[in-house]
């Protein structure tokens, strides 16, 4: 397995060239707040966590209302197609007053009831962010240090919570969301999500090492196996990629420790299928319909 292929960038898709002048005769429009390496498409999707945004950075934006329909969808009531049967039959109020009109948007704060019960739903947010070092993974933190919250906090208006944990010294990937099923599927003991490493010790490894820690090393909380563990593709001997599926505290550095290595770095570079191809240190990005789907279906 290349390990890291997985984390890194992969081989960049080039498309042949577009034959001849646009239909209109009129020149591209120029592209602007764009960074290298990242599309001007993909960029909408990433906000810095530094508060103050360079010129030309956009801003998501998200709309105060949301079509009944998919209101209705959202809080499980039904599919959109089903949705609109049920507000056609009139057996659906805002605000008191029964709504028969396809495309109806309602605004926060208004009161939805359908069948005689008041429906409160909360569209769901997937976020994936690329932690960096120096970020602790807790909703709060009282002796006011810097917590992965802050740096999601434009994400979305919905309070999403982190999927498992990263310590303050290791970076890389980290999920967000207010799917409760989802996020206790993700970190069931029966169901642990795959995640893969990027490691860096204080000295070279022994290639007899790693297959120790393949076949398994004895902790304080039991013994503990990686699912694989080779050198990284182009690295030194002190690199090492691992993936495992344990979600104890800290077992990564743990399990070098008791091989008597220290990690200099450690980066998640992928989680439950997800990479950080094209989402730089520090940015975030919402899931696609189709990573969505993913994870859900995902055993």
């Amino acid at each position: 397995m290349n390990t890291m292929n997985n984390g890194r960038r992969g081989p960049k898709k080039t498309s042949s060239p577009k034959q001849g002048k646009p239909a209109t005769g009129k020149k591209p429009a120029p592209k602007t707040g764009e960074n290298k390496g990242v599309s001007a498409r993909d960029k909408r999707k990433y906000i810095d966590y530094k508060d103050k945004q360079k010129k030309g950075d956009p801003l998501p934006t998200f709309s105060d209302e949301v079509r009944l329909n998919k209101y209705l969808s959202n809080a499980g009531i039904c599919s959109r197609r089903e949705a609109d049967v049920l507000i056609e039959t009139g057996v659906v109020s805002v605000n008191g007053e029964i709504i028969t009109e396809l495309g109806y948007k309602i605004k926060p704060g208004d009161v939805v009831r359908y069948d005689g019960e008041t429906i409160n739903a909360e569209t769901k947010r997937y976020v994936l962010l690329n932690k960096p070092k120096g970020f602790i993974t807790t909703m709060d933190d009282p002796m006011g240090r810097k917590t992965v919250m802050s740096l999601v906090k434009k994400a979305c208006r919905e309070r999403i919570y982190p999927v498992g944990r990263l310590d303050k010294e290791t970076s890389g990937l980290l999920l967000f969301t207010n799917d409760g099923d989802l996020a206790k599927k993700l970190t069931h003991p029966k169901h642990k999500a795959s995640k893969i490493y990027h490691t860096e010790l204080n000295k070279p490894v022994n290639p007899e090492d790693l297959h120790r820690l393949i076949k398994g090393v004895d902790l304080e909380d039991g013994k503990t196996q990686f699912d694989v563990a080779e050198f990284v593709k182009d690295g030194t001997s002190r690199e090492v990629g691992v993936e495992l599926h344990s979600g104890k505290n800290r077992i990564v550095r743990r399990m070098f420790e008791a091989m008597g290595y220290e990690v200099i770095k450690l980066d998640r570079v992928q989680f439950a299928g997800l990479t950080k191809r094209d989402l730089p240190r520090g940015m975030f990005r919402h899931l696609t319909e189709k990573e969505i789907a993913f994870l859900k279906m995902s055993k």
